[in-house]
């Protein structure tokens, strides 16, 4: 890896952050705040957060297995993806490298940041040419983004293959995790402390059943950490969800019952869908979703939404000529799909 500082835009490595009040009392004891111009009624809401949701991290660092200074927190991993754009490339001037097709949120913060992007593509199979990925950077190249398991193909790559771009890379490589929870394959969060270019994105969202309250991981080193707090806005994860994250994780057994439920759910559809006439090929997955070739994608698209029955219609993305994607919902859920989809015509 190059010098961090080489790496940072230089008006972010000079940055002096916004000191909030809670900031410039912290490790005192104190019961009258006058401090930050909040009104004194309607408590706990009238009180700005934890600019550094430190409790929520406490509970959060050994079920991730990283340290509390290893992890960012923030409104979505989008909020995450922003800042990677904000903190590490110059807009005009440095570009950025990812595979496709992939999650599309990392070109759209490429785009309003006024960052080249670069896209791979994946070979016919999904499968990732570390090769072609790196062949594509250059010296102004500052970030690689790997979704894995990916969306919207739903594979994981292997290990050995995101090591080699981690190693060869002096770059930013940023593996973005989010369904790393239905995956069989060890996460790369478990080792940040093996290489230091590594930024390792998760969200509440998935496996952990809460997009509503917009919560998203980042893991890093301290250093690369320490530049996330400095640029991010000072409040930045409301008290509520930072409550609701505490709440969540107090209930582990509910955590990993949905967990286990959805996996179980993934191996029933994914066999009766393989068996549907309109279906040509679902594809193998290690996320909450599939995703499934068939005869005639808007079509069947259409055909489901007059059901009442929502999917994610890909055929236009790179490489997903007629797929649809289809995340693995209750049985219920599930079972009314597959009896919609055996009546299309």
């Amino acid at each position: 890896m190059k010098n961090l500082q080489s790496l940072v835009r230089p008006n972010i490595w000079a940055l002096e952050p916004y000191s909030c009040a809670r900031d410039e009392f912290k490790g005192m004891e104190a019961h009258v705040f006058l401090d930050a111009n909040e009104s004194p009624y309607n408590e706990p809401l009238n009180r700005y957060p934890d600019p550094l949701q430190e409790k929520v991290k406490k509970i959060l660092a050994p079920v991730k297995h990283v340290r509390p200074s290893q992890i960012f927190l923030g409104n979505g991993s989008d909020e995450a993806i922003d800042l990677i754009y904000r903190i590490f490339c110059n807009p005009k001037q440095d570009n950025v490298v990812a595979i496709a097709p992939t999650y599309g949120m990392y070109k759209v913060c490429a785009d309003v940041n006024d960052v080249e992007y670069r896209s791979v593509s994946l070979s016919e199979d999904w499968q990732l040419n570390p090769k072609a990925l790196l062949a594509a950077t250059d010296s102004n190249t500052k970030v690689i983004w790997i979704c894995s398991p990916n969306n919207p193909t739903g594979n994981d790559f292997p290990r050995e293959v995101l090591h080699e771009v981690l190693m060869s890379f002096e770059g930013i490589v940023v593996i973005d995790e989010a369904y790393s929870d239905f995956s069989t394959q060890q996460p790369f969060r478990t080792v940040l402390d093996n290489y230091p270019n590594l930024i390792v994105l998760n969200t509440f969202s998935k496996a952990w059943a809460s997009a509503a309250i917009r919560l998203g991981m980042a893991f890093a080193s301290e250093e690369i950490i320490a530049l996330f707090n400095k640029v991010k806005y000072p409040y930045n994860v409301n008290l509520l969800a930072q409550e609701k994250a505490c709440a969540l994780l107090a209930d582990r057994p509910t955590l990993d019952g949905w967990l286990v439920q959805v996996n179980r759910e993934r191996e029933h559809v994914l066999p009766a869908l393989a068996e549907l006439p309109i279906v040509q090929e679902v594809f193998p997955t290690d996320a909450n979703f599939v995703l499934v070739r068939v005869t005639d994608a808007n079509r069947v698209y259409q055909y489901l939404i007059g059901k009442g029955i929502v999917v994610r219609n890909r055929h236009r993305v790179q490489l997903c000529n007629d797929c649809l994607r289809i995340t693995i919902g209750t049985r219920q859920e599930n079972n009314e799909l597959l009896g919609a989809l055996r009546f299309f015509k």
